[in-house]
């Protein structure tokens, strides 16, 4: 059995030449989201799989065996439940308040501009044709959404963590010189609300 310990999300930082002639391993989410697993690859190969834990491998990842080949990860596609709007009756915010619902929920979600992604479950399908969504089985990949931590590569933002500090310490907020009464607190006021007599 061949071992692989070492994820590059995305190929990243690979000459695409490389990554293009790599073996491919095809799995599901469900494989996909353990840190340890059995798979054979495009070779035939008896691949042996330990990430650190809490790895989450998506398609596109290259996975690196203890000889140095590259092995390229590939979504295999699964029964899901696409979710999208009814056009005669429904609107695009329908699927905000879907993946709301959905997210209250925990469930695994795959968000796309146009359409939602979920595993089957009878019970959450019922309830999407009841807010007016139309729900479709079908057979495709599923990339659900990371958690908003997760420190997975291809779909982490560096910048993340900056831009909720730079909402941490914004400067305080300034009151026009007729306004009486001073704010201590350091959160960034919108400006679509004001303060009583004060409102700006």
């Amino acid at each position: 059995m061949l071992q692989t310990a070492k994820l590059i999300p995305q190929g990243q930082g690979l000459a695409s030449v490389l990554v293009k002639r790599a073996a491919t391993v095809t799995l599901d989410w469900d494989l996909r989201q353990k840190s340890r697993f059995e798979a054979t690859d495009s070779l035939g190969r008896s691949l042996g799989v330990f990430l650190p834990r809490g790895s989450v491998v998506r398609g596109g990842d290259v996975l690196v065996a203890e000889d140095g080949s590259l092995i390229r990860v590939q979504a295999a596609p699964q029964t899901v439940l696409r979710i999208t709007t009814c056009t005669a009756h429904g609107s695009p915010f329908d699927l905000t308040r879907a993946a709301y619902h959905l997210g209250n929920r925990h469930v695994p979600i795959e968000l796309r501009p146009d359409y939602l992604q979920i595993e089957p479950d009878h019970v959450l399908a019922e309830m999407l044709r009841a807010m007016h969504l139309i729900v479709n089985t079908v057979d495709a990949p599923f990339e659900p959404e990371s958690g908003a931590y997760a420190s997975h590569g291809g779909y982490a933002h560096g910048h993340a963590h900056d831009h909720a500090q730079a909402h941490a310490h914004a400067e305080p907020h300034v009151h026009g010189p007729d306004c009486k009464h001073d704010h201590d607190h350091d959160h960034d006021h919108g400006h679509a609300h004001g303060h009583g007599p004060h409102a700006h």
